[in-house]
């Protein structure tokens, strides 16, 4: 038996996929390989690294301040008499420091009279003067306090109290 022409061609010809369903196809791929991609970067980090990433960043040492009892001083005026009522706290490196400036507190604080008391009114008004006279005194307080002795560790000096009158 022959088959007949006519039965053939009324078979419907295969074709191949469609144009668009390979683009979908192709774009389906590039997306999820992509997602994997994301996947096993932000999953298969080594355990150190994600720590690494959470830990938080070291806290600096808490700073050690030394309170200064008031000091009053007389002022070089030209009048009448004036004078300064200070007080000011230290700030000091370390423990050892606390202890040498708590035991030799007598003469930082002679030292710091001196210090003040050739001052004229005039020269404590303004904020540049005062931050003047901190660093002033920072610098005198911190000299080492005797031949074999270091320098004390100051590392600055804040004013509490600061009045002229």
């Amino acid at each position: 038996m022959a088959t007949s022409a006519p039965a053939a061609a009324a078979a419907p010809a295969r074709r191949g996929p469609s144009l668009v369903k390979v683009l979908i196809g192709a774009v389906a791929a590039v997306v999820l390989a992509g997602a994997g991609g994301g996947a096993w970067y932000v999953l298969g980090r080594p355990a150190a690294a994600q720590e690494q990433a959470a830990a938080p960043a070291p806290q600096p040492a808490a700073p050690i301040f030394v309170k200064v009892a008031p000091l009053t001083v007389n002022l070089q005026a030209q009048d009448d008499a004036q004078f300064l009522h200070l007080g000011m706290t230290l700030r000091v490196r370390d423990e050892r420091s606390r202890e040498l400036v708590t035991g030799y507190m007598p003469e930082l604080r002679s030292r710091a009279l001196l210090l003040l008391s050739n001052r004229k009114p005039e020269t404590l008004v303004t904020p540049e003067d005062r931050t003047r006279l901190a660093e002033e005194l920072h610098a005198g307080l911190d000299r080492p306090l005797g031949e074999n002795l270091p320098a004390p560790g100051i590392d600055g000096v804040t004013f509490d109290t600061f009045v002229v009158q």
